[in-house]
């Protein structure tokens, strides 16, 4: 940290006196002289992004810019001998002058630095555009270059103008056209040229609209990398700032950003008192110490532009993300500056103890505020657990009480934002900061927030059972029992769910404590996210999968075989697929520990195909099955095993037939499977490196953790069945009924393409493809699965277009038109109380 003097410009004294100028302060900071914006490096992102959708534009939309292009074809020669001194003038302006003119203007003002950034985003620029131009002409779709392409000289030839990514590149990492006025007539100029070349068909609309995106990238990420000029208020323009707000500062101390956390001791010379190190840890704000000229003591908050869309993009994140939360429609300083005003003079009228909020300024692109300095509070984050005594956990939950009475929610208690101190008398008195995130009429889950905020950090301070026994001595049951539902880490701040890492346990402790203190609390997570991460990929990964199959299945060819084949092949393979279900069901009755209708179970693993659409393959089945039985009054747990019992005899069944058909065939049908040594190294390689996973003790324990429960739950239920034989045989015959109908289904597929396999091998191809398309955490597998048989078919030999398009076919059958059928049966179930 530096020792900066500063010398303010003299102002006129506050009391009207001319005369009177005021003392020069001392200014102790460490000022950046340059900062990287978030901001540039958005835009770079969304550049990229509309680059990418001018593309796609192109592609399918290469139609309508073809025929644009032949309409002003005829035009264009006419125009072109007409404009032709114009068009060249501007060419060469556009290419040679404009950059000539910006960098001039920078030489004068003696900006080498940003004369460097120039030159070395119009060659990122220009290397961008030219690389993409390359790949389009050597890899891209006919679509694609069709739709970048213009008529010149009578040959269609791409045109992505690398000048223009350059004086693009160039223009934004110059600077606004507010601040340099050669930037400003440069982009001018470059938009009249565009107009006149596109209208002349020099180039096409799309490939000038992909150059300019990259341009515009280009230039923004050399400033994110290299660094825009600070805007921030420093020096002489923050202490304008704070003189404007009414107070004559002769000393700011700057409050380091990286103050130690409560796991490092605080150096004894480490400016600032506990409170202001606390706000600086919890705040993305400088903070400063400020002494005035009469020997007054205050904070001084600086909320900076450049750091604005970070809370922009974080606030907007979790609105979109976490169900039952206010969207912010804050986005400029301003805005974000007057918010957390009106939440501090709120918060103080309603007599919480905050500190008071005296002045709002502004000065460069940065925004001050002035508040009241805490001198004898410490957060709970540098205080001894022993330090937090019941008195001071009674006041802490006091002040959050008398901030709901009053509207108010924090939306945003940590450890560093709760004070602790001590009057005159030795009674804890607690304050509660930064509430610039909180809402003035909050709702009731707002405060339900607070109130789980407020126990869980309590809980990594003083243990869970104080934490909790301190919320249960001032809150009533209905609040308690609501905190139940919100103990999860999305519900938490930043800064506690950082600390809840290294306790893991926290969490769980309290769910404990709570369910010992109120035995009727629901503790079940309630669902505050509208999606994780796993939702997320499963997403990702079904477009994915759809593109691609989209991509790669043959329509016509489909078609076409329907139409050459009798329709009754199709009405077969679709009876065989139904005949699945009551296989399954088949199965659950003959496993299940109660007494179960067939014709219910039959209903249930029907709408298994409806859930089928929002669960990954698999899990659908299992989850109707699991409630079908506990709404006939099974367990949980026997419940579990029975549906587990139900998975794992399906799976050793089919091993089985496979097995069975091998021997009864008296061929080695197999031989047709022909694998190359790739994969045969491939797979030797997999093997070893899982033979080699499995030695390390810590993986097999993990595998142990996800086998063993499944082992031990369906061990008992395996006992009691094998000794009931009617009902094992029972089992297994549904078990191979269905095996046996999605075989025959894709074998009735593959005839009505005219392909002639084996039952082994469509037993072999069918068994393996859907359990690899299994695998992916699709809704029903959708894709992965389709692609996993084809590709199954292509290795015995099958045409590859005519493998995908019969497993198209199978799905269409076996997946898709079971969906309606699905669908009536859970209005069935729903009706008639199953569900």
């Amino acid at each position: 940290m530096s020792d900066a003097p500063t010398s303010a410009p003299a102002v006129p004294d506050r009391s009207g006196d001319d005369a009177a100028t005021p003392t020069p302060p001392r200014i102790v900071d460490t000022p950046e002289t340059r900062v990287h914006h978030p901001s540039d490096l958005l835009g770079v992102v969304l550049c990229l992004v509309g680059a990418v959708l001018v593309m796609v534009l192109a592609t399918y939309a290469h139609n309508t810019t073809s025929g644009v292009a032949e309409d002003v074809e005829g035009v264009a020669s006419l125009l072109q001998d007409l404009l032709v001194v114009p068009t060249a003038l501007l060419e060469s302006i556009v290419t040679f002058f404009v950059p000539a003119a910006v960098l001039a203007e920078l030489a004068i003002r003696r900006l080498g630095r940003q004369i460097l950034e120039g030159v070395g985003a119009s060659v990122v620029s220009v290397f961008a555009s030219s690389t993409v131009l390359w790949l389009v002409e050597h890899i891209g779709s006919d679509q694609l270059v069709s739709g970048l392409s213009v008529r010149l000289g009578g040959v269609w030839t791409v045109t992505i103008p690398g000048y223009i990514a350059l004086i693009a590149g160039l223009l934004t990492v110059t600077g606004p056209r507010t601040r340099r006025r050669t930037v400003a007539w440069s982009w001018n100029l470059v938009w009249v040229a565009i107009g006149i070349m596109v209208i002349t068909g020099s180039v096409s609309i799309t490939g000038v609209g992909v150059a300019l995106l990259i341009g515009r990238a280009g230039g923004l990420a050399t400033r994110y990398v290299s660094g825009a000029r600070s805007e921030r208020a420093y020096g002489t323009s923050l202490v304008d700032g704070i003189r404007r707000a009414g107070f004559d500062p002769a000393l700011l101390i700057r409050i380091p950003d990286d103050v130690p956390t409560d796991d490092l001791p605080v150096p004894a010379d480490e400016p600032g008192t506990p409170a202001a190190r606390g706000m600086a840890r919890y705040s993305d704000h400088r903070v400063y110490e400020m002494t005035t000229a009469d020997g007054s003591l205050y904070d001084v908050l600086i909320y900076d532009g450049d750091r604005q869309v970070i809370g922009f993009l974080s606030r907007l994140w979790r609105s979109i993300r976490l169900r039952g939360l206010d969207g912010r429609s804050t986005v400029s300083l301003r805005q974000a500056a007057e918010r957390s005003a009106l939440l501090s003079y709120t918060a103080t009228a309603a007599g919480v103890c905050s500190p008071q909020l005296h002045a709002l300024s502004e000065a460069e692109s940065s925004m001050i505020l002035v508040q009241d300095r805490i001198d004898d509070a410490v957060p709970l984050a540098d205080l001894n657990p022993e330090a937090i005594d019941d008195d001071a956990l009674r006041a802490i939950w006091a002040q959050l009480g008398k901030a709901h009475e009053a509207g108010l929610a924090h939306r945003a208690l940590t450890s560093d934002v709760v004070l602790l101190g001590r009057d005159g008398d030795g009674a804890p008195q607690v304050w509660l900061i930064g509430w610039e995130q909180g809402d003035v009429a909050s709702s009731e889950l707002a405060q339900r927030m607070d109130r789980t905020q407020m126990v869980a950090l309590l809980a990594l301070r003083v243990g869970p059972t104080r934490a909790l026994q301190s919320a249960v001595a001032v809150l009533d049951e209905g609040d308690i029992a609501a905190i139940g539902p919100l103990l999860q880490t999305v519900a938490l701040p930043r800064r506690t769910r950082e600390e809840l890492r290294a306790h893991k346990q926290v969490l769980a402790q309290l769910r404990s404590a709570l369910v010992d203190t109120l035995p009727q609390a629901d503790v079940e997570p309630v669902a505050l996210n509208r999606f994780g991460a796993r939702t997320l990929i499963t997403v990702l990964l079904t477009v994915a999968a759809v593109i691609v199959l989209l991509t790669t299945i043959n329509l016509q060819t489909i078609l076409d075989a329907l139409q050459e084949t009798d329709w009754r092949l199709s009405l077969l393979a679709f009876a065989f697929g139904m005949s699945t279900l009551f296989g399954a069901a088949l199965t659950l009755v003959a496993f299940s520990p109660e007494k179960i209708s067939l014709w219910r179970a039959t209903v249930t693993q029907s709408a298994a195909t409806f859930v089928a659409l929002a669960a990954p393959a698999g899990i659908g089945p299992a989850a109707l099955n699991l409630r079908l039985l506990t709404r006939r009054g099974v367990s949980g747990p026997l419940a579990t095993a029975t549906v587990a019992l139900v998975q794992v005899s399906q799976f050793v069944v089919t091993v089985l037939m496979l097995l069975v058909l091998s021997v009864v065939s008296g061929t080695n049908q197999l031989e047709r499977f022909t694998i190359s040594p790739t994969v045969m190294l491939a797979v030797g390689i997999l093997v070893g490196l899982i033979a080699a996973l499995m030695l390390v003790p810590k993986v097999r324990q993990w595998v142990a953790a996800k086998t063993l429960p499944t082992l031990q739950q369906t061990w008992p239920r395996l006992i009691e069945v094998v000794g009931q034989p009617s009902r094992l045989l029972l089992g297994i015959g549904g078990n191979a009924l269905t095996t046996l109908g999605y075989v025959l289904a894709f074998e009735v597929c593959l005839r009505a393409f005219g392909q002639d396999l084996s039952l082994v091998q469509v037993a072999i191809v069918f068994l393996l493809g859907n359990t690899a398309g299994s695998v992916a955490p699709t809704p029903g597998g959708v894709g992965t699965t389709e692609l996993a048989l084809g590709g199954a078919l292509a290795v015995v030999g099958v045409n590859p277009g005519v493998a995908t398009s019969v497993a198209v076919l199978f799905r269409v059958l076996t997946y898709w038109l079971r969906i309606p059928v699905g669908w009536a049966s859970m209005r069935y179930l729903r009706k008639v109380g199953e569900l």
